[in-house]
C-alpha cells in the first residue's frame, strides 16, 4: 500500500471507532445484528441471544481479496480509493451524515460478502457501459431512493448519482476528504 492508500485505510479506521465508541455511548455495549448461520463474519462477538441477536464490531481483513478478476472483467482498472475501501474492513453497514445528507456507508460482512459486491460492481459497470455513460462505482446509499454515493473511476471524486443517471453532484474531490465530512448517524 502506497502513503495515499495507508492513509485512507486510517480514515476508514477512525470513522468505525467513531461509529463504535458512538454505539457504546448511546447504548452501552457493541452493536446488535440478527444472526445468520448462513452468513456468519468475523466482525460477530460472543454468543447469540435470546432474541437471536450477536455483538460485532468493524475488524481488519486478514483474507487476500483484490479486484483483479472485476478489473479482467470489465476491462479496465479500478481506483484504488474503491480497492482500499473494500479490502481493509469487514463491517455491517454505518450509518453517517454529511452537509447533503443522510447515507449508509457500505463494507462487506464476510468474503462471501465480497464475492457478492464483486458481482454487483461488475453488474452496475456493465449497465453504465450499456447506457454509454463515464464508470462509477458506489460505495454508499442515500436516504433518498436511488440515489448512491460514488466515485468516478478516472478521476476518484465523490458523486452523488441517481441510478442509472450520470452522476449529479460533486461533494468531495477523493474518498478521503468525504469521509473526513461525515459524521456518524447513530441512535438507539
Amino acid at each position: 500500500m502506497n502513503t495515499a492508500q495507508q492513509s485512507l485505510s486510517k480514515s476508514i479506521e477512525q470513522l468505525l471507532q467513531q461509529f463504535i465508541d458512538t454505539v457504546k455511548q448511546t447504548s452501552g455495549d457493541l452493536p446488535l445484528v440478527e444472526q445468520d448461520q448462513q452468513w456468519l463474519s468475523p466482525c460477530e462477538c460472543g454468543d447469540v441471544n435470546a432474541d437471536g441477536l450477536i455483538a460485532w464490531q468493524p475488524c481488519a481483513i486478514d483474507d487476500e481479496l483484490g479486484f483483479a478478476n472485476v478489473e479482467k472483467a470489465i476491462g479496465f482498472t479500478i481506483h484504488d480509493d474503491i480497492k482500499v475501501f473494500f479490502t481493509s474492513f469487514y463491517s455491517d453497514v454505518i450509518p453517517a451524515k454529511c452537509e447533503h445528507g443522510e447515507l449508509e456507508l457500505l463494507f462487506t460482512w464476510s468474503k462471501d460478502d465480497f464475492e457478492r459486491l464483486q458481482q454487483n460492481i461488475i453488474g452496475h459497470i456493465l449497465m453504465k457501459q450499456r447506457l454509454k455513460q463515464e464508470p462509477t462505482l458506489f460505495f454508499a446509499v442515500t436516504d433518498e431512493d436511488d440515489m448512491n454515493l460514488v466515485i468516478k473511476n478516472d478521476t476518484g471524486e465523490v458523486w452523488v448519482e441517481p441510478v442509472g443517471c450520470e452522476p449529479k453532484t460533486l461533494v468531495a474531490k477523493n474518498l478521503q476528504e468525504f469521509l473526513s465530512t461525515l459524521s456518524i448517524n447513530y441512535s438507539v
